[in-house]
């Protein structure tokens, strides 16, 4: 995959910023190339608290929805909420349930099964909420295009109530984005284009404990009470991959503290559970670790499995539970690894693999799959990528994009193709016939505009940094600018043209590497975790195959490399030193 390494060049008074604020220029230099600009906006960035969160009250429809709530309360009214599947559909439903249930409610809840009901709010689940007996669906990370299931349950007497942080369907009139509501009571996401809340970042958690805010304050309860809730919004938030900006970033800092020093009983099991230092866990640790196992039960077995962790009364049914959720877990990463290179083969040996938009049919592959290896596939290989798979008598399929590309807009130019779509710019999700999986290979090529220069890899560098600036002082700094994630990324430091003072391959495969790097004034130990042999091949293509072969034994000394990285501390035998994590390379 081709690389495009460019140098941000964002100017600002970092030398005032940092004497206002308190902090280095290096460090208002980062926070410029964040796109933070203005007192206000890095005061809320550095420091910013729950306090700082908008009114939720703000969100078109949000004052419905209470009212209706208050009046279901009052009266008893059986209310059920619908959730999804995956991570910020569990969390969401975990909110909601908790909230009402604090206040009286008379709640319950139901999550789609991925193979029998399928995506979102399904006529099995309006069928199964009538047959109960339900007075009001409340639904959560869902439902925003539901319309002819919510005219559904509408004529069947329901109330329903939609919460969701998904795209607004829409159709295209002469040029014109004509967008279409679902028929429901109230219809909350910040998604709407007539909604005026100024953040519209937030996922479908997010948006749950919005509304439940919104309701403890409008019956005069202490919303307080629902703080214990915002590790839930942010393991949604990370899991969800939304951008950890603005509201985003308060409640991901928020819920990792509360994370760190007293999680709920059950996820204080699944970080027990997985190895996760509970002290020292980040956004890393729950997008990568905790989030998969949450996401794994909604795959491979039934989401109730993962509320119910949540749920969890006691430290035994909490123990057994995540017990059970990273045995889940491990099994869907050998799925997935099988499931990976068998797309690899699809991208390398037939003409799929040639197209700007990967669309690749694995009808053997586990549909819960389907985006983790579209993911992993966009990642190699830098395209756009729809997986799809068999599910009985119809054709599923998931896709991640890329920065240039506009997955859900795209889409929405095949619409006609699908029998269901859905989604927004970095994922979405589709259902078609069989018969028209070559049709939509075909199509969503045709109307693709991207240039070989959207599909490079874009690596965005904030600095060049000399290696004397690597001090345990400057990564307390660094800090400051966490959580990292989607939308406020580790800052990426470079060095030019340095020289190579020692290599050796580390790693209980001999895969990665070790290497001592001299920018002309300091020696920094580096270390490179991505595959040593394709490091080795770009040796040999810039200095030839006696340097490949002779590279460990001081062949190193004739080449030359630029880098980026982000500092670190490398402690071994109770000894400390400063290192850098090469994340890209250039042999010169």
């Amino acid at each position: 995959m081709k690389e495009r390494w460019v140098l941000l060049r964002k100017g600002a008074d970092f030398a005032g910023i940092g004497q206002k604020f308190g902090i280095s220029p290096r460090l208002a230099c980062l926070i410029r190339n964040r796109d933070i600009i203005g007192d206000e906006a890095i005061e809320t960035y550095l420091h910013g608290t729950i306090a700082d969160l908008e009114d939720g009250m703000l969100m078109r429809d949000m004052d419905r929805a209470v009212e209706i709530l208050m009046e279901k309360i009052r009266e008893g009214a059986p209310v059920r909420v619908i959730g999804d599947y995956d991570i910020d559909g569990v969390c969401a439903t975990y909110i909601l349930l908790e909230g009402l249930g604090r206040l009286g409610a008379s709640v319950d809840m139901d999550i789609p099964d991925r193979m029998e009901d399928g995506y979102g709010l399904s006529r099995n689940l309006i069928d199964r909420a009538f047959d109960a007996g339900t007075d009001t669906i409340l639904t959560c990370d869902n439902g925003i295009a539901a319309f002819d299931e919510i005219a559904c349950a509408k004529g069947l007497g329901m109330t329903v109530i939609v919460t969701d942080h998904h795209e607004v369907p829409y159709e295209e009139r002469e040029g014109e984005k004509v967008y279409r509501l679902p028929p429901a009571d109230a219809v909350v996401d910040p998604k709407r284009a007539d909604c005026p809340y100024p953040f519209k970042g937030l996922c479908g958690a997010a948006v749950a404990y919005k509304l439940m805010e919104a309701l403890y304050e409008s019956m005069g309860q202490d919303s307080a009470d629902l703080d214990d809730l915002l590790e839930e919004v942010a393991i949604a938030t990370v899991g969800d991959v939304m951008d950890l900006t603005g509201e985003n970033r308060i409640f991901v800092r928020q819920g990792l503290e509360m994370l760190r020093t007293s999680p709920g009983r059950g996820l204080a099991s699944l970080i027990a559970c997985t190895g996760v230092e509970k002290e020292r866990l980040s956004a890393y640790h729950i997008g990568f670790v905790l989030g998969p196992c949450i996401n794994a039960s909604g795959r491979l077995d039934s989401a109730r499995r993962a509320l119910e962790l949540l749920q969890a009364r006691t430290r035994q049914e909490a123990d057994i539970l995540a017990g059970d959720l990273k045995v889940l877990n491990d099994s869907r990463k050998e799925m997935t690894e099988r499931a990976v290179e068998a797309a690899r083969e699809l991208v390398e040996r037939t003409p799929a693999g040639r197209q700007k938009v990967l669309v690749l049919y694995l009808p053997d592959c586990h549909e819960s799959l389907a985006g983790i290896v579209a993911g992993r596939i966009r990642e190699l290989y830098g395209k756009p990528t729809f997986v799809l798979t068999d599910s009985g008598e119809e054709v599923k399929g998931s896709g991640r994009s890329i920065e240039a590309y506009s997955m859900y807009e795209e889409l929405n130019k095949c619409r006609r193709l699908f029998l269901k779509f859905g989604g927004h710019r970095q994922a979405a999700g589709l259902s078609l016939k069989r018969e028209n999986v070559e049709r939509f290979r075909q199509d969503i090529n045709a109307v693709c505009t991207l240039t070989e220069q959207d599909m490079a890899e874009k690596v965005a560098i904030d600095m060049e940094l000399p290696f004397s600036c690597v001090t345990e002082e400057f990564l307390a700094q660094l800090e400051l600018l966490e959580p990292f994630g989607k939308g406020n990324p580790k800052p990426v430091f470079a060095c030019r043209n340095a020289a190579i003072r020692s290599a050796r391959l580390i790693g209980k495969n001999r895969n990665m590497l070790r290497l001592q790097l001299f920018d002309g004034s300091t020696v920094m130990e580096a270390v490179y975790f991505g595959d040593a042999q394709a490091f080795l091949d770009q040796v040999e293509e810039k200095r030839g195959r006696d340097a490949r072969e002779a590279f460990f034994a001081g062949g190193y000394r004739d080449v030359r490399i630029s880098v980026t990285f982000y500092p670190g501390v490398n402690e071994y035998m109770g000894q400390k030193t400063m290192q850098i994590v090469i994340t890209h390379y250039q042999i010169v």
